[in-house]
């Protein structure tokens, strides 16, 4: 490798895209084309750099199987980085098994950490947990160190483990600060203020206040019956039912537990659960039968009895009856919450995270488009939607994934 293609990767890995280009810049031999592609992404025109970086990929010869698992690694991540989440995942895989056995520790590092962050973004914690499980980062450089610790913290937020997340997030932000790198210490303080900011409401006994993410883990290991509307489910510490194929049980049951103690009176919840203005015999007759579903389905966790006027909630071994509500309440409150962390996504991207057909998506991002919610730029395929991020709405609890004991 000559010196200036060694230059440019020493600028590159230092964070100056720019430093790079000024060696590379009118080189089109393999190794610059490949060092070009990985600028103009830093750079930010993804475009660009994906041209440069399959160019890059078929100019190296066969013979050159590192430096081409490099380039499929960089088109990894600017897939991740646009959204593409149907962009072959195998490649990936593949490209890491090259580099690690070839003894580059480093990129097949890397490699892994973009596996793990797109099953993240998808909701397969799981299978993230995995892929990290046994891998020693104390020998990685500071910056695939710090890489490293924020997809540790991104799963130890996800199952609600906040203790374990902040202890990455210090790691992470110490090795940021080692690598002098600015892009990765501002993403590492970004991923740090999720800690640091509303993730819930609390609703109890008619009052409600924000909770943070350690406080929505104490919460739910406090014993207490909680209603969560973030995952419509009803737990008592680590014993769960899931209502979320269930939405007019789950409607009448955050009712009953926003008005615990007391009861609520049938034409409430019959406008809750089945939104109807008046209510005859035939919504009575319903409500019955729904209100009987739901004490079947919390058997173990409370009775729905009926009052002289409605129904009440009854815990059977819990203290307290609370509601888990999401800081913001939409009708497409989970697309919102992808689009909130300031990227473009396609609507197929979206369909995979959400694990919802694409032509619902489409009509969500329609209807919060009319509402001037979002935006798109683009047409047909190359179509992409995004909004500005929105203050005081985290996306964790309304990302796939379970919540502990679930």
């Amino acid at each position: 490798m000559d010196s200036l293609i060694t230059a440019a990767a020493h600028a590159l890995a230092a964070g100056d895209p720019l430093g790079a280009l000024k060696r590379v810049a009118l080189r089109d031999d393999a190794p610059a084309l490949a060092l070009r592609g990985i600028a103009m992404a830093q750079l930010g025109d993804l475009v660009r750099a994906k041209v440069l970086l399959k160019r890059a990929a078929h100019a190296f010869s066969p013979r050159e199987a590192v430096a081409r698992a490099r380039c499929v690694v960089a088109e990894a991540e600017i897939a991740l980085v646009s959204r593409d989440l149907a962009w072959p995942a195998k490649a990936l895989d593949a490209a890491r098994a090259t580099l690690e056995k070839h003894g580059d520790r480093v990129n097949a590092a890397h490699a892994r950490n973009l596996e793990v962050r797109r099953l993240l973004l998808i909701g397969h914690l799981d299978e993230a947990e995995r892929r990290l499980d046994g891998f020693d980062p104390s020998p990685l450089p500071p910056a695939s160190r710090a890489a490293h610790e924020l997809a540790v913290a991104g799963i130890a937020i996800r199952r609600l483990r906040t203790g374990p997340a902040r202890a990455a997030l210090g790691v992470a932000a110490r090795a940021a600060r080692a690598s002098g790198i600015p892009a990765l210490m501002a993403e590492v303080e970004s991923a740090s203020l999720v800690l640091d900011t509303p993730a819930a409401r609390l609703v109890v006994r008619g009052e409600e206040r924000p909770l943070l993410l350690d406080e929505v883990e104490a919460l739910l290991a406090s014993g207490a019956l909680v209603v969560d509307a973030c995952r419509n489910v009803v737990r008592v510490a680590d014993t769960v039912v899931s209502l979320a194929t269930r939405p007019v049980l789950f409607a009448l049951a955050r009712a009953l537990a926003e008005a615990w103690p007391g009861d609520v009176a049938r034409s409430t919840l019959i406008a809750r659960a089945f939104r109807g203005k008046d209510a005859d015999e035939s919504h009575r007759a319903r409500l019955r039968v729904e209100a009987g579903r739901l004490r079947a389905e919390l058997r173990t966790l409370a009775d729905v009895s009926a009052t002289k006027r409605g129904f009440a909630l009854a815990p059977r071994r819990a203290g307290e009856v609370v509601v888990l509500a999401p800081p913001v309440e939409e009708e497409h409150a989970a697309v919102l919450a992808f689009l909130a962390d300031g990227e473009s996504w396609s609507s197929s991207a979206l369909a995979i995270a959400l694990g919802a057909s694409s032509r619902t998506v489409q009509r969500a991002l329609e209807q919060l488009a009319q509402a001037r919610k979002v935006q798109s730029f683009g047409r047909g395929r190359a179509r992409r939607w995004m909004t500005p991020p929105l203050p005081g709405f985290p996306t964790i609890l309304l990302l796939p994934g379970p919540l502990p004991g679930y």
